[in-house]
C-alpha cells in the first residue's frame, strides 16, 4: 500500500497560491485567498528581431497564455525552455515556473489521494479484484507523478540552482528541490522513501541556511520555506515536535518584526503566516487525540495543504 494513504490530505504549505480544504478555506476572505493562477494580464506578444530574446521572450509569453487556456503541460514546456538558459530567472519568470510545475504536480497528487483512500476502503472491505484494478490505476499516477517531479528537480540542479545569483533565488530554488523531493516520498516506499526524504531534508536545511542571514523574518519566501519545511517533518518525518517549533518559531519570529513589512508583501505574508498558525492548531489537536480512532472519511480532519 502506498506510503500515506492514511493521511489523504497534507498540511498546509506555500508556493504563491494557496489550496485549501473548505474547513480551513472558510476561515480565509475570499479575496484573501490565493488561486492557481499567476496573477496578470497578457502583455502585447514582442517582436524583438534578436533571436535569442525573441525566443525567450516568446516562451514566457507562450506560457502566460497557456495559463490562460489552462493548458499546464504546454506551460511547463515554455517554462522549462526558458529556464534550461542558465540565465537567472526574473522574478516574474520564476513565479510563472513555480505555477506551471505546481498545476500539473497538483491535479496528480489529488489523484493519488483519492485513489489510494478508494484502494483503502476496497481492501478493508476484502475486495481482492477490485483492490487489484486500483493498484494498477495508482501505480500509473505514481510513474507520472515521479516523471514530472524529476523533470523539475533536474531542471533546478543543472540549471537553476548553479545560476541563482540571489539571496531569495537560492532560498526559492532550494526550496522548491526539498518540495518535489518530498513529493516523491510522499508515496515512495522502502529504500526509495528514505533516499526521497534525505534529499528533501538537505534541501530544505540548505535553503533555510540562506534564508536566516539573507531574508527577514517576514519575507513571504522564508516564511513559506518554514511553513513546507514544517509539512516535511510533519508528514514524511513523522515528527511532529519537531514540525510544530519549526512553524512556531517562524511565526514568532515574523510577530516580532511585523512592524517591518512592506506594503508589497503585506498579503502573501500575513496569509503564510495564518497558515502557521492553523497548522499548529491541527498538529496540537491531532497530537493530543492520537490515541482515538481515526476516521478516515473525515476529510475536515485531516490537516489541509496548500499546493506548495
Amino acid at each position: 500500500m502506498a506510503a500515506h494513504a492514511n493521511n489523504p490530505l497534507p498540511s498546509s504549505e506555500f508556493n504563491f497560491f494557496i489550496y485549501l480544504p473548505s474547513r480551513l478555506a472558510s476561515t480565509l476572505s475570499s479575496s484573501a485567498r490565493h488561486s492557481y493562477r499567476h496573477p496578470f494580464t497578457l502583455p502585447p506578444p514582442h517582436t524583438n528581431t534578436i533571436a535569442m530574446a525573441q525566443s525567450r521572450e516568446d516562451s514566457v509569453y507562450l506560457a502566460k497564455l497557456a495559463e490562460q487556456a489552462e493548458r499546464y503541460e504546454e506551460m511547463v514546456e515554455n517554462m522549462k525552455r526558458v529556464a534550461s538558459s542558465d540565465q537567472e530567472l526574473t522574478v516574474e519568470e520564476r513565479n510563472l515556473l513555480s505555477v506551471a510545475y505546481k498545476n500539473v504536480i497538483g491535479a496528480r497528487r489529488a489523484s493519488w489521494r483519492i485513489v489510494s483512500s478508494i484502494e483503502q476502503k476496497e481492501e478493508s472491505k476484502g475486495n481482492e479484484v477490485q483492490v487489484k484494478m486500483i493498484k494498477g490505476y495508482r501505480e500509473k499516477i505514481e510513474s507520472e507523478l515521479a516523471k514530472i517531479c524529476e523533470d523539475i528537480l533536474d531542471v533546478l540542479d543543472k540549471h537553476l540552482i548553479p545560476s541563482a545569483a540571489s539571496g531569495e533565488s537560492k532560498v526559492f530554488y532550494h526550496k522548491m528541490m526539498g518540495d518535489y523531493h518530498r513529493y516523491l516520498a510522499e508515496f515512495a516506499t522502502g529504500d526509495k522513501r528514505k533516499e526521497s526524504a534525505d534529499k528533501s531534508l538537505e534541501a530544505y536545511k540548505a535553503a533555510s541556511d540562506v534564508a536566516v542571514t539573507e531574508l527577514p523574518p517576514t519575507h513571504p519566501i522564508r516564511l513559506g520555506l518554514a511553513l513546507n519545511f514544517s509539512v516535511f517533518y510533519y508528514e514524511i518525518l513523522n515528527s511532529p515536535d519537531r514540525a510544530c517549533h519549526l512553524a512556531k518559531q517562524a511565526f514568532d519570529d515574523a510577530i516580532a518584526e511585523l512592524d517591518t513589512l512592506s506594503e508589497e508583501s503585506y498579503k502573501d505574508s500575513t496569509l503564510i503566516m495564518q497558515l502557521l498558525r492553523d497548522n499548529l492548531t491541527l498538529w496540537t489537536s491531532d497530537m493530543q487525540e492520537s490515541d482515538k480512532p481515526v476516521d478516515k472519511d473525515d476529510a475536515a480532519d485531516a490537516p489541509a495543504e496548500e499546493g506548495a
